[in-house]
């Protein structure tokens, strides 16, 4: 687990608001040294904070406003297999085991409702899934972030050496 400081949130709010910025632009957004931002970036990337640099695609935008949440509940040992059902189903965009009543929890989309049924058809289809309930999205109240959490509790100090010493 790495421990962010304040200098480390400076940069992953900027690099959230300006995604394609690069070194020398998030140095000047931050106000630190480019060797930082490139040494601070590197270190969040090796530890995971930074998981990829891919852009964020709106599924919705593309033309999948049909969206649902599914919850499955499956049977007893048989997570691989309903792991290898569901990434054969493009419109699976992520699945999540869980604890509770089910077992996992996925999120669809689809271009219409008909598209959703055969959807949820074919997920039922699995030999390992007992049971299903979907749930329609109908608007997005709070849409994915991290940012506000990472931001919630007390950083670690900066760990920038004082630019001069008292001796």
């Amino acid at each position: 687990m790495l421990a962010l400081d304040q200098i480390d949130l400076a940069l992953l709010t900027a690099l959230t608001e300006h995604p394609r910025a690069g070194d020398l632009e998030l140095s000047r957004l931050t106000k630190v040294a480019r060797a930082t931002v490139q040494s601070r970036l590197r270190r969040m990337t090796e530890a995971g904070v930074i998981a990829d640099w891919d852009p964020t695609l709106d599924v919705a935008a593309a033309g999948f406003e049909v969206q649902a949440y599914v919850t499955l509940e499956i049977s007893q040992g048989a997570l691989d297999e309903v792991s290898r059902d569901l990434e054969a189903i493009p419109q699976v965009l992520e699945a999540y085991v869980t604890t509770g009543s089910y077992d996992v929890l996925c999120r669809v989309a689809t271009r219409s409702h008909p598209e959703l049924q055969a959807t949820l058809v074919r997920i039922d289809q699995s030999s390992s899934v007992v049971r299903s309930t979907s749930v329609m999205v109908l608007s997005v109240l709070v849409p994915p972030r991290v940012l506000p959490l990472l931001g919630s509790g007390e950083t670690v100090p900066s760990r920038r050496a004082p630019a001069y010493r008292k001796g």
